[in-house]
Parts: structure tokens; sequence; C-alpha cells
């Protein structure tokens, strides 16, 4: 796996040990980074994780993420047919190279009868147990079913005299898969993870291991994934829980390393993280979203277009963090509506941040399209074709940058756009990756001001001044969409809480309005269908969690 070797020398991870190092057991939760379909370099990461748990925490226990050793989500990856075998090498490896302390691996089973989603406790060359998934999800981003069979039976496993029940991600939140584990005598439960981030998701996980604990009466360790994948983050938050309900150790989110955590009496103790504000929180996920998606594809860098305005300002700065300022690259692209402002907050903007910069104008290419298009469109005013005909312009230019030079482009359009089709296709639509299209507009706003704590590299005036696509004459977004403090609740409720318009309106807003947003939601599916790939941040992201025909009546529901 790239990165391996920096991995191992301890300058990107480094191992966390918490102050009870005399306990019993002492238990490690391996928050890593697993890279799908690199079946070779995972089965590297586990045996050297292993290692650094035994000889550096003195570990009884490592325990990786749920189908850490391909990778998650998988999907039809799964029906490869040379995955098989290259599944059974990983585990022979492990089996074979991973010593003097127990592991738990989460990998595909190839069974006779079909797939399951398994994890193996191997200790000094010897399986100790395999256990099955026995709950399935199949809702949300989940898929599960199309996939894998459920397992049937609990697993229990000894741990040098402690009995330790073992299950899977989704079977924490049922209750039968725990309870059976404590009728079969476990002491304590750890449950492996590809947990994938949303705004809120803490707390909800927080609320159902508080839940199980107290139903068991057991201690629950629970081990998440780390990552960027495609539309998924994961966002680790792994963590312990007493049957009291208290929570004894909690990992950071989105950082990568080896979490020691004791067994003693009872009870798990580690290390605490203290509580990040929201927006920390966010803007991380989506600086390793663009770290992993950039790097894993093998782009060299990426480009931005840079229009001096609030999105692609936070998009540059996300980008900046992720990849280093020398490998992207912010293109303005001006045409004869943009503001003298804009383009100087745009180069304030690269300057800050340290970035390669240049200036495109996208006159000669506008031109070139209007002359061509003059005799057919004779008689007819000009409108929105016209507009949209300029950021096309731009998509070509900043698709031909990427194609010659290799960099992915980076859209910058965001979510409340995106619901409202208020974004022009093969235009400011055209690139690889869309960082921000699950982040409303308002809350845009809150991560750049965020950012800007850090160091300040967004102008103060992108923050303050009305939001415009500058196609026009003095155009402002609140020429056509309702001002974002109205739209973006509206589009919450309506996407992320599945309100019907009736429910909405009784909410407070206005009848038109919310039947203006939720019909601009519907005419614009056909559109988001085109939109590439970008992190899920939200309850609901638009993509394989929400999958809504574009030919359809919708009435009022």
């Amino acid at each position: 796996m790239p990165g391996l070797a920096r991995w191992l020398d301890g300058a990107a991870v480094n191992v966390r040990q918490s102050k009870h190092m005399g306990d019993n057991l002492r238990l490690v939760a391996a928050q890593l980074n697993f890279w799908v379909g690199d079946i070779e370099g995972n089965a590297e990461k586990i045996i050297a994780a292993a290692a650094r748990a035994r000889d550096d925490l003195r570990a009884d226990l490592i325990a990786f993420p749920e189908l850490a050793l391909l990778g998650y989500p998988p999907d039809d990856l799964l029906l490869r047919s040379g995955i098989p075998p290259a599944i059974e090498a990983g585990l022979e490896r492990i089996r074979r190279e991973a010593q003097g302390i127990h592991l738990v691996v989460g990998h595909p089973e190839y069974a006779e009868e079909g797939i399951y989603n398994a994890a193996s406790v191997f200790r000094d060359g010897q399986l100790v147990r395999r256990y099955r998934k026995r709950l399935l999800p199949n809702y949300g981003v989940f898929d599960e079913k199309r996939h894998f069979l459920a397992g049937r039976s609990a697993c229990v496993f000894d741990l040098k005299g402690v009995p330790v029940g073992l299950c899977i991600c989704e079977d924490i939140w049922g209750t039968r898969p725990a309870d059976e584990s404590r009728d079969q005598g476990a002491r304590l439960m750890v449950n492996i993870n590809a947990s994938p981030f949303a705004l809120g998701k803490s707390n909800q996980r927080e609320q159902v291991l508080r839940a199980r604990a107290a139903e068991t009466r057991l201690p629950i360790l629970y081990v998440n994934m780390v990552g960027g994948q495609d539309d998924l983050l994961f966002d680790g938050d792994s963590s312990a829980i007493g049957p009291d309900g208290t929570v004894s150790f909690r990992a950071p989110t989105f950082e990568e390393d080896l979490y020691g955590v004791d067994f003693a009496d009872g009870e798990l103790r580690g290390v605490m993280s203290p509580p990040e504000a929201e927006e920390a929180v966010v803007y991380r996920g989506l600086v390793q979203s663009v770290r992993d998606y950039v790097t894993r594809n093998g782009f060299p860098g990426a480009l931005i277009g840079l229009s001096g305005g609030i999105d692609s300002a936070l998009v540059a700065a996300v980008a900046a963090d992720a990849l280093g300022p020398d490998r992207v690259w912010g293109v303005s692209l001006p045409s004869r509506y943009t503001l003298d402002m804009s383009n100087d907050d745009a180069r304030i903007e690269a300057e800050a941040l340290g970035i390669r910069y240049s200036i495109l104008p996208i006159e000669p290419t506008f031109d070139a399209l209007t002359s061509t298009l003059a005799q057919t469109f004779e008689g007819r005013a000009i409108d929105i074709t016209e507009e949209n005909m300029q950021s096309r312009s731009r998509g070509v230019l900043l698709m031909a940058l990427s194609n010659k030079f290799g960099h992915v482009v980076l859209t910058t359009g965001n979510k409340s756009e995106m619901a409202v089709g208020y974004a022009t296709l093969y235009g400011d639509m055209c690139g690889g990756f869309a960082p921000i299209k699950d982040v409303y507009k308002t809350l845009v706003f809150r991560l750049a001001r965020y950012r800007n704590t850090i160091s300040p590299v967004i102008p103060e005036r992108v923050l303050t001044r009305p939001p415009s696509a500058e196609l026009r004459p003095d155009q402002k977004d609140s020429d056509s969409l309702p001002p974002y403090e109205v739209l973006d609740p509206i589009l919450e409720a309506y996407v992320e809480s599945n309100a019907s318009i009736p429910q909405i309106i009784a909410m407070g807003f206005e009848e038109a309005t919310v039947k203006r947003v939720a019909g601009l939601v519907r005419r614009s599916e056909y559109k988001r269908r085109q939109a590439p790939p970008g992190p899920k941040v939200t309850r609901c992201a638009f993509g394989r969690e929400r999958r809504y025909p574009i030919t359809a009546v919708y009435g009022d529901f």
C-alpha cells in the first residue's frame, strides 16, 4: 500500500497509550485507513499494526475495522473471480506472520452458499474463531443484502481467561447479537465497524452503544474505520462505553492511529479526545476526502476554477490543506461580467494559500460561441442560454487543462445549488470530484470562517458580500433563489427528513416558496445524476443514498 513505509516509521501515525499499563488486558483499537481492493497492501498494514501494538503497547488484542482486508464498501468488486483467492492469500499471510497477539480482522468470507461479511480471530498462527455478520443494513448508503448472506450464530472467544463477544457494525444496532454473546458468557463486547460519517452521527452511535451496554451490562469497545472512499467518509470516532453509559475512551475524528484501551474489573479505560466544534470536524472530513480521492486515483494535483466567490474559496483552501499548495492550481476565468473585486479576491486567496495561479479570460471562447450561433439565434432574446454558454466556456478550459496536465478538476458547487439545479451541466458541474456537493450554502460560510481561524486565507469581503454567479450585470443568487437562510431549512426538511409540502408549510414557511423549492428539487434530478461524486456530510446525500426517479408525478408529497 502506498505510504506504508511512512506509516511504519511513525511519521504518519503515532501510537497512543493510555495511563493504565498495569491492568488485566490491553486492547488496541486500530482506527486505520484501508484502500478498497488493495488486499496485499491492507494485509501488510494489518501485520505491521499488530507488531506495533504487540511491541510498543504490549497489547493482548488488536481489533481492525469491518472488511479491513478488502476495504469498505467493496460493492460489486466482491463478485470479481480473482477476489476470493486473493482474500485467502491475505488471510493466510496474516495468520502466518502476525504472532504474539490476538487479531480481530474483518474480511469477506466466500462459502459454497454465498458471501458473508465476516471477522476472523487469529493468535499465533491459529484461527481461533470466525464470526459472520448477522444484521445486514439495506438503507441509506448501505446495500449489503445485495452481496452478503446473514450469519446465524454469536461469537465468544477466550482472551487470557476473559470471554469476549464479537460483532460487526449493524449487529450492535439490534439487540440479539449482543444479548446472545452475553448469554454465552461474554464479559466484554468488541464491535468492529465501517460506519460512514454524517452530521450528528457520533451522538446517534453513542446512544445506540449506551442502550446495548445497559441491556447487556457489558462494556463495549467500538472500533471504526477512518478515511475517504469516493462518496463516503469514515470518521473513526472509535470509543468505549461502560454498562452505566459512561464513555471511557474516545478517539479523535479523522485521525489514523492505534489507541490503547485497558480492560480491568469489568471496565474499559482509555484516552478521551476533547470534543470538537462541528465546523472543525466537517472541515477535516472534507480535507480527508480530497486527499484520499486525488492521491488514490493517481492524480498529480487538483485544478479549481477560482471565481472570487465563497464556494471556490473554500474548495481551494480544502485542496491546499489536503494536498499541499504545490499540488493545487487555481485558475481565474473572468468574463465581461466579472467584477474587479472578484478578480482581486481570487488572486489574494491564491497568494495566501501559496498555490499556483493563472488567469484565462473566457471572452475569446464565449465570443466564438456567440458568433457561431448568431445566425441560428437571430431574433431571439438573450436569456439563460448565454449565461450557460459562459459557464460551459469555463468548463471547456478547465477540462482542457485537466487533460493536458493530468490534474483532476474539483467542482465548487454546494448542496443548496445541487438541490435546486442552480448549476450548469457541462459548465460549473464539470470535474472529477465535488468536495462540497453535500454542504449547504449556510454551512459553506461557517466552514470558511472556521478555516480563517487557522490562518486568514479567505478575504473578508468574500465572506460578507452577497453571493453571485456573475453571469449578467449586477446578478445576485437572491434574484433566482430564496435567501439561503430560508432555502436551506426547507431543503433539509424536504430532502433529509422527507417532509411533505404541507408539513413544511406548517413549519412556518411561505406556501409559494415551499412549492417552488420542491419543484426545483424534483426537476433537477437529471442534473444530479450527471454530477461527479463528492463526500457525504449530511444525513441524506444526493447519490447512492437518495434514489429518486427522473420522470415521475410527485404531487404534494
